[in-house]
């Protein structure tokens, strides 16, 4: 007799292994045994126990959604800034004018750790709602030591508080800090030798991010904060090609990056690098819509390459004030050409990839975590068609109802 703690009974479900359709079982059960799924099958195909039975009343359950790209920890806002976008100034105008990530980092720096915690869980429990059970939170809003440890060791205690899986990305090179202007170099300097250092022996990050711009840091540059990074064996991932071409995503692929994300001037060149490299490409939704963008990324080319392609939020206090990672599968749809099939993969096996969890999140399959999320709809499309509303009937984690 098999040995489960909890049976789920009572949904169909959307397993999400790669296939070319949604994985589907209908009248499905779920039998969890320490955190893990244990059994998947046909309900009628469930063997003898003696576990207590869950029935979910009916709809889908799919994996819980994975939100791979996030900023959530962070001082104030920009609304301020939100209005002058509107009224036509330009990201990369504020941003050189002392504003975008600069005017976060001020008021990060200021923040204390309780407040920062405060705030970030209030936005963690928006993207909970929304069917989110795995989420990447990224510093990158302190840019000194003190700082970028402050927000890790807030993340970590996110991940700690709230019924999530959560890691960590250290982002320090994510712009120039005010005391650094016209010393690019040398903040790289201060990155590579301090920040990464010491982060990775407190073991505050799960990988180590960078953003390649104009606006930020060069390939060359970066390609020093990869370097440090895999000197410490953590992986890497790159904020690329959103406002220009600089050829970050064949420097992310030559390093095996776990993502490229943004690409929307990605070029066919670095399209394939990323496709031999397995480099998974984060497209996000939200930052391209907020920032009036109008170049999109090369999604067919993506697609005909066999590139796994996630979507996240990328929630951040600027470019992306997004908590619903449902609302981005829809954009994507809308505004970029996916299927409702390959929105789905975006937020659950391809997400998982994107963070290193492939072997373990982002697919209902035996051995993988037991956190999966029961739906009120009658097909998984629908969970890209609904813009907005409380579809979220059941949320499990680590085989408990949360």
């Amino acid at each position: 007799m098999p040995s489960f703690d909890t049976v789920y009974v009572g949904f169909n479900a959307a397993t999400m292994v790669p296939t070319e359709d949604y994985g589907p079982i209908k009248d499905a059960a779920i039998g969890v045994e320490n955190g893990r799924i244990a059994w998947l099958g046909p309900a009628s195909e469930l063997p003898h126990h003696t576990a207590t039975i869950v029935n979910l009343g009916g709809g889908w359950v799919t994996p819980g959604l994975v939100d791979c790209h996030t900023h959530l920890v962070f001082g104030g806002d920009r609304s301020a800034e939100y209005e002058m976008r509107l009224q036509g100034t330009s990201y990369q105008a504020i941003a050189k004018a002392g504003g975008g990530i600069a005017s976060t980092v001020t008021d990060t720096r200021s923040a204390s750790a309780e407040e920062l915690l405060t705030c970030a869980k209030k936005r963690l429990q928006a993207l909970m709602a929304d069917g989110v059970t795995c989420v990447e939170v990224k510093s990158g809003y302190g840019l000194d030591l003190a700082t970028e440890e402050k927000m890790l060791r807030v993340a970590r205690t996110l991940g700690e508080q709230l019924s999530v899986t959560l890691r960590t990305t250290c982002l320090a090179a994510h712009a120039l800090p005010p005391e650094y202007q016209g010393e690019a170099d040398a903040y790289i300097d201060l990155v590579c030798e301090q920040i990464i250092p010491a982060i990775a022996k407190a073991g505050l990050a799960d990988a180590v991010d960078g953003f390649c711009e104009g606006i930020a840091f060069s390939v060359a540059q970066i390609e020093r904060v990869f370097q440090t990074a895999l000197t410490y064996q953590l992986p890497v991932k790159l904020h690329a090609e959103q406002l220009s071409n600089l050829g970050g995503s064949g420097l992310a692929a030559k390093y095996h990056a776990l993502s490229s994300d943004h690409l929307e001037y990605l070029s066919h060149e670095d399209a394939h690098a990323m496709a031999d490299a397995g480099t998974v490409a984060v497209i996000l939704p939200g930052a391209f819509f907020c920032l009036k963008e109008t170049q999109q990324p090369p999604i067919q080319k993506l697609r005909e390459l066999g590139v796994p392609m996630a979507i996240a939020s990328d929630c951040n206090p600027g470019s992306a004030p997004v908590l619903s990672l449902r609302l981005m599968m829809g954009m994507a749809c809308t505004m970029f050409g996916f299927t409702p099939l390959e929105a789905l993969q975006g937020v659950t096996c391809h997400g998982a990839q994107a963070l290193g969890l492939g072997h373990s999140h982002g697919q209902l399959k035996l051995g993988y975590a037991a956190d999966f999320v029961c739906w009120d709809i009658q097909k998984p499309a629908e969970l890209s068609y609904w813009l907005g509303g409380q579809l979220v009937k059941q949320r499990v984690v680590a085989g408990q109802l949360t």
